[in-house]
């Protein structure tokens, strides 16, 4: 079975998958009040967007300058700074680390480029085991799944879902509340912060200007990742950076606002090297890890290439009719939602993955909420052509468009056929991709014009 067909079975399936959208819709209701609360403290929201897309545009059009800029002051903060063109160069290099301090314990805050990267499975196929410290993630990883969204990993699972999760794994009560089972997980990190050899972040946002890498967390956890273990590895893409340290006070709230409703996240932190001789915190080593993964290939194309100022807020998930109708394991990807039928295609390629870019209504809410002004549905609309142009698309679907074409083409067109004809025509429709729970309308024995002009007379 292709992707496309995959995609298409997983849709019905949980399309009409009653509790799992009233979780979706629960949780994501609750975000959208927070958000409401969020964007009221702004005096002008839409200037805040306008400037942090400004400032991303300015990295595309001078990206190799600030990359530069980055790398240098990185290792003159004592970093050390590998580029990876793609997953398999960031994971020899992941591995040359685990194994040469032959590293037993990871721990990881949330990030999802070593999501891409499936780091957990990469630190395990050499003896080290990689423990997810962020609540959401940890869930997830215990339940065996993949995060289900790229700001809230377990989305998908209620309390009493994670309850009897626990209970199954941990042996906890069933009837826990998420406060006790937030302190049982706590109690657990806790040992593995203090003995894990090595502690992995991503990167929010890496400053140009300083050589920093900024995790904004709202729970702690990727300062205890840092703290406590000898090695920090940093794995980012190369698109997050930002020329100057002074823009994270526009940043930061933007990224809070939109991605969870807050003025501002919890912690902030900017790491700008290893502990330094008169230090007693931190760790003996900082690697960072520079991904491409084909993001240059996004950068090289002239309509997509502004998808690469996204900040990763994930306000385009929650505003998008269609991921909060088919869910997030539906897109079969690392990035879903419309941030991730935009970017997929690209870095996965487009034989697989470009029938994500069909999925959208074009609805333009993903364009409405985004902080950095990225055009989702012209490049939605582009990639939709790119695959037309590459022969990706069904020979059904081709030759239904052309014979639309001819009869839309003129008034009359339309008026070939009798109303009866029509719905012999379309009933077929009602078995192929509409679901169970709609039928395709009827047409009228006479169309319009005809009773127009009927009625003229």
């Amino acid at each position: 079975m292709s992707k496309n067909q995959q995609f298409a079975t997983a849709s019905k399936k949980i399309a009409f998958d009653v509790q799992h959208r009233k979780t979706i819709q629960f949780n994501i209701a609750r975000y959208d009040a927070a958000v409401e609360k969020g964007m009221a403290r702004y005096k002008d929201v839409e200037l805040a967007k306008h400037c942090a897309g400004a400032i991303k545009r300015d990295v595309l059009a001078n990206w190799e300058k600030y990359l530069l800029q980055f790398e240098e002051n990185s290792i003159a903060n004592g970093c050390e700074v590998i580029w990876a063109k793609n997953t398999n160069e960031a994971t020899e290099s992941l591995v040359n680390i685990l194994t040469a301090t032959n590293a037993r314990l990871l721990v990881k805050s949330k990030s999802m480029t070593t999501e891409e990267i499936e780091l957990n499975h990469v630190a395990e196929s050499v003896g080290c085991e990689s423990v997810e410290t962020d609540l959401g993630e940890f869930i997830v990883q215990v339940a065996g799944e993949k995060p289900y969204h790229i700001v809230t990993p377990a989305m998908h699972k209620s309390k009493g879902d994670i309850a009897k999760l626990f209970n199954e794994k941990f042996n906890t009560p069933i009837d826990s509340t998420p406060e006790e089972m937030t302190e049982y997980v706590r109690q657990i990190l806790r040992k593995k912060y203090t003995t894990a050899e090595v502690g992995v972040t991503g990167a929010n946002f890496l400053i140009a200007d300083i050589g920093g890498i900024s995790v904004t967390e709202n729970e702690g956890n990727a300062l205890m990742t840092t703290a406590f273990p000898k090695i920090h590895i940093v794995i980012a893409g190369i698109e997050k950076l930002i020329p100057s340290m002074h823009q994270l006070g526009l940043f930061y709230p933007l990224l809070s606002a939109h991605g969870t409703g807050q003025q501002i996240t919890a912690y902030n932190t900017i790491f700008t090297g290893p502990r330094k001789a008169d230090e007693v915190d931190g760790p003996e080593k900082m690697i960072v890890i520079l991904l491409d993964n084909k993001r240059t290939d996004v950068f090289a194309d002239d309509e997509a290439y502004k998808s690469l100022a996204c900040i990763r807020c994930g306000a385009c998930l929650n505003g998008c009719p269609v991921y909060k109708t088919i869910g997030g394991y539906t897109y079969d990807t690392t990035y879903s939602g419309p941030i991730g039928s935009v970017l997929t295609p690209f870095l996965r390629g487009f034989q697989d993955f470009s029938h994500l870019s069909f999925a959208s209504s074009l609805c333009g809410k993903c364009v409405e909420v985004c902080p950095v002004k990225i055009p989702l549905t012209d490049i939605l609309l582009t990639n939709r052509r790119k695959a037309v142009e590459q022969n990706l698309r069904p020979k059904a679907e081709k030759l239904a468009m052309k014979g639309f074409k001819f009869i839309s083409s003129d008034r009359a067109g339309f008026d070939l056929a009798s109303g009866v004809v029509k719905n012999i025509v379309t009933s077929p429709f009602n078995y192929m991709g509409w679901g169970p729970k709609r039928t395709m309308p009827k047409f009228a024995t006479k169309s319009f014009s005809q009773l127009y002009r009927k009625n003229k007379k």
